[in-house]
């Protein structure tokens, strides 16, 4: 099995369990967007600012393994015309409720982000891609098909990690893997993952995340750092994830 088939399982599992990022918003939450009171995750803990997105009514929008009913919602709240690829079924399924419950169209698409995007060039004003590229091996691929689908002047809005989470224990107290963190590779981290429930994990370097992305063409506008939001790197105020504001 594919290790993507294998995360999209996991994930699928995940959200049958409960996971926090696979609960999807209440009606009461979509009505205060349609309200203009809203914010959205790309990162655990920090809200993106809202000047990020510009003027959201008309747009067309893809969030990037973006599924769950979580974001989408809001920016078919808000006026935009969406459209979300995920490669988890549950995830899916989950905007396919909330859309159906509120009364929005949402283009649901299966698919993975590591093969060429089903979408022709220049398509999208904005891409939506919160933290998930860690469970991808490959990230370069993912920043020029964004490129490729957005139109000039669109803008990617992604969540990235900063690769620390990978190289400490469980308690997050010492440093025992060496990095990169590769499963594909290392029999370590593969036994450290499935001790966890974790699926199939990949650490990826700033020249990854950021040069990547300037590697395929974008400009870089700005960005933010976040934590995880519990343990201890985030009780001493350790960044682990990165958000950043890109444009082509």
């Amino acid at each position: 099995m594919k290790y993507q088939d294998i995360n999209a399982q996991t994930i699928d599992r995940w959200v049958e369990e409960g996971w926090e990022w696979g609960k999807p918003i209440s009606h009461e939450d979509y009505i205060k967007a349609v309200e203009g009171e809203w914010d959205v995750l790309l990162t655990p803990t920090k809200f993106v600012p809202h000047e990020w997105f510009g003027e959201l009514k008309g747009q067309k929008i893809l969030g990037l393994a973006s599924g769950g009913g979580q974001q989408m919602p809001i920016f078919a709240a808000l006026g935009a015309k969406c459209t979300v690829l995920d490669y988890s079924q549950k995830q899916l399924d989950s905007e396919k409720m909330v859309s159906e419950r509120e009364g929005y169209e949402i283009t649901i698409i299966r698919g993975d982000m590591t093969e060429p995007l089903p979408f022709a060039d220049n398509e999208f004003d904005l891409i939506f891609h919160p933290v998930a590229n860690c469970y991808v091996k490959d990230v370069k691929s993912i920043w020029k098909e964004c490129y490729r689908v957005l139109k000039k002047g669109g803008i990617l809005l992604s969540g990235v990690d900063h690769y620390i989470n990978y190289i400490v224990d469980d308690d997050e107290r010492e440093i025992i893997n060496s990095l990169p963190f590769d499963p594909l590779v290392n029999e370590t981290h593969r036994l450290q993952l499935e001790k966890d429930d974790s699926g199939v994990q990949f650490s990826h370097s700033l020249e990854e995340q950021i040069n990547g992305q300037l590697e395929a063409g974008f400009t870089l506008i700005s960005l933010y750092e976040d934590t995880n939001g519990e343990g201890r790197l985030h009780e001493l105020n350790i960044p682990t994830f990165l958000a950043m504001r890109s444009k082509k």
